[in-house]
């Protein structure tokens, strides 16, 4: 390797942080990726114990031309490598009176489950779609991975954000064409899958209907793992590193520009440029010296909004539930005062809504013979809420297992063979999570865009971020485009020759 090569060091190993080195590799450096935990994932960890393989945070794809991409600028195609299967339906949609909705791509069948619950909206939903489709194409297509470091670039956007009514909340904007409750909830959960409440986040979000739609829900075989193992063997073929039991203690600044890392080891890793894949607040509170920021002030960090904590229970029976979808959204007895206690008032409810996965209805490779594995997750109040977690778990957990055995998995509590939890606090502890909010910032309005941390930082100069804590935000769309703007905003490795 040519000893004057341009160096990028890369803090944390999700998928944004993969995505940054093998866009940054194919630039001409030589990226060198830390990752504090064992083995490379970030929110995307994979866990195995028992026989059963289990991913951690996200389950599916939803635009794979995003990783196509990745592969292409390797000199490879992602096909060789990894077997994507498309989802139907892409998720079951079960209320707590046992109505189910199957949510798929099929608008002819969309129109049929929308007249099933509420014949009169059929039309209405017609026309949401039509709106998302609108969003999609400025908010996805054209802005997703367009970096906004100028209040000018929020001016020029203003028209379209208010044609679009941007200003809105997602339920909102679906109530304008849906009257039956039930649908405006299943046409407005979305923004939950980053870590947003409907009833706050932007109407932009509506964007996921579409975007769904057009390029499809899909599951790689071998689990979200088989997409990590792929991009890991993308990075070493390009010549870069990745060391795992890593943590980074700081980020080196010297005259206002980021010069490397200090690891919690005392090692200090020198670079040309440094891409913090860490959560954004994390990073300006925790790796930089306060000397060094000007926006992102500690007052500042402290008094934003943050995403709600999840709840995660990890479980293996030795049977399968062979009429379970791959994908079941259970929801509660109760929709807006629910999410108010988990956003706004920030207590434990006692009711939940819940997203049960079942990978093995997709690939039962992902666990023993005959047997299921599954996640559930259940959104709950980030650290801010307070919440004892050490002593409140194992009994929420129990709550959760009675409830999915009362519905959808009879038998289950004499079925599970192994079982493990995730809360808030190990978000905090496991992946330097700002107050245990499992997408960071929240995406409202006056958190997005120019409203979040850039994607060239405000504060240091050759310090770059990607991932949920940037923009364009949480999800695997967001985190992949976040990476891709890094082409835009990043210098070549040859500037530094």
């Amino acid at each position: 390797m040519h000893p004057a090569q341009a160096r990028a060091v890369v803090i944390g190993s999700g998928f944004g942080g993969l995505a940054a080195a093998i866009r940054l590799g194919a630039r001409g450096y030589r990226v060198i990726v830390v990752e504090k935990r064992d083995a490379p994932g970030g929110r995307a960890y994979v866990h195995r114990q028992d026989g059963f393989t289990f991913d951690a945070g996200p389950t599916i794809v939803t635009a794979p031309f995003l990783f196509e991409e990745l592969w292409a600028l390797c000199g490879r195609s992602m096909a060789d490598d990894i077997d994507l299967r498309p989802m139907s339906p892409f998720y079951r949609i079960r209320f707590d009176d046992g109505a189910c909705f199957n949510y798929s791509g099929d608008m002819a069948a969309m129109c049929a489950e929308v007249a099933r619950f509420s014949p009169r909206d059929v039309d209405g939903f017609k026309r949401f779609m039509e709106t998302s489709r609108e969003i999609c194409r400025i908010g996805f297509e054209q802005l997703g991975d367009v970096p906004f470091a100028s209040p000018l670039d929020m001016a020029r956007i203003a028209p379209d954000l208010i044609r679009l009514q941007g200003y809105r909340s997602v339920y909102a904007l679906v109530s304008q064409h849906l009257r039956d409750e039930r649908l405006r909830a299943i046409f407005s959960f979305h923004p939950l899958l980053i870590g947003g409440n409907p009833f706050r986040a932007s109407a932009i979000y509506c964007l996921i209907a579409a975007l769904e739609k057009r390029w499809g829900v899909h599951f790689a075989m071998g689990g979200v793992g088989a997409l990590l193992s792929g991009l890991v063997e993308l990075i070493k073929g390009q010549g870069g590193d990745i060391r795992c039991n890593s943590e980074v203690d700081s980020i080196i600044v010297e005259n206002g520009a980021a010069k490397g890392v200090r690891l919690a080891s005392g090692e200090t890793i020198a670079s040309d440029i440094v891409v913090s894949n860490a959560d954004s607040a994390w990073t300006y509170r925790y790796l930089l010296p306060a000397s060094a920021r000007r926006r992102w002030s500690d007052r500042k960090i402290d008094r934003a909004n943050y995403s709600m904590g999840l709840f995660l229970w990890y479980f293996g029976v030795r049977r399968r539930y062979d009429d379970v979808a791959h994908h079941t959204i259970l929801m509660g007895p109760r929709y807006r005062e629910l999410l108010n206690d988990i956003f706004q008032r920030k207590v434990l409810a006692e009711d939940f809504s819940l997203y049960l996965h079942r990978p093995t209805a997709t690939d039962p490779a992902l666990a023993p013979p005959g047997c299921d594995a599954f996640y559930v997750l259940s959104p709950v109040p980030n650290l801010q809420g307070g919440q004892d977690w050490p002593a409140l778990a194992e009994n929420y957990r129990l709550r959760i297992a009675a409830a999915l055995e009362a519905s959808i998995l009879p038998g289950l509590s004499s079925e599970i063979v192994t079982s493990r939890i995730a809360t808030p606090l190990d978000f905090h502890a496991d992946l330097n999570a700002y107050r245990g909010a499992a997408f960071g910032l929240e995406p409202i309005l006056t958190q997005s865009a120019w409203f979040r941390p850039h994607n060239a930082s405000e504060d240091v100069r050759n310090l770059f971020l990607v991932g949920a804590g940037t923009h364009p935000g949480a999800g695997l769309p967001g985190v992949l485009s976040s990476a891709r703007i890094l082409d835009k905003v990043a210098p070549h490795a040859s500037a530094f020759a």
